[in-house]
């Protein structure tokens, strides 16, 4: 099932999402989060402007997306988002992270968003992947960007135009 987030689910969002920093090489944090790091980010996404969906198996928050303001303030970008997800490692590949995408990306022509985004280090191919099943187009690629530890990788931005099938 697919909800929208409530503040009782930050717990495990941060839970999530802290694995996401503890395997590398999916976001570009290196040191983990604490609930209290995300409390202003969690009320930052409504329903209504930038939603948070949770993924819920059995009554747990099995994985999240979040659609979020792509370069905040900036009025000519305000109908652009950038979408972002992460799944517990416990429930990746069983299809939770398309369902969430297909999910958003209805969600965001809905708030009559023009274009969707993703952020993705080129390390991360399984995110990738899914980025084009779903009909994202490679954009932009960043050679060297982020360095973990001395290991650099690049970023590749995805998009896709919303209006378009």
């Amino acid at each position: 099932m697919i909800r929208t987030a409530q503040f009782d689910d930050l717990e495990t969002i941060v839970e999530i999402y802290n694995q996401a920093i503890d395997a590398r090489f999916q976001t570009g944090f290196t040191e983990r989060i604490t609930l209290d790091d995300r409390i202003e980010w969690f009320n930052e996404h409504t329903p209504d402007k930038y939603p948070l969906f949770v993924y819920v198996v059995d009554d747990q928050v099995a994985g999240w997306l979040s659609v979020s303001p792509y370069r905040a303030g900036r009025g000519a970008l305000r109908y652009s988002v950038e979408i972002s997800y992460f799944i517990d490692t416990a429930h990746r590949k069983k299809g939770i992270a398309s369902q969430l995408l297909v999910y958003a990306i209805n969600a965001c022509r809905q708030l009559n968003y023009k274009t969707a985004i993703a952020i993705i280090l080129d390390k991360n191919t399984a995110s990738m992947n899914l980025m084009e099943k779903f009909g994202f187009k490679k954009w932009a690629f960043l050679p060297g960007v982020a360095d973990f530890d001395g290991v650099e990788c690049n970023h590749v931005y995805y998009g896709m135009k919303l209006n378009e099938s």
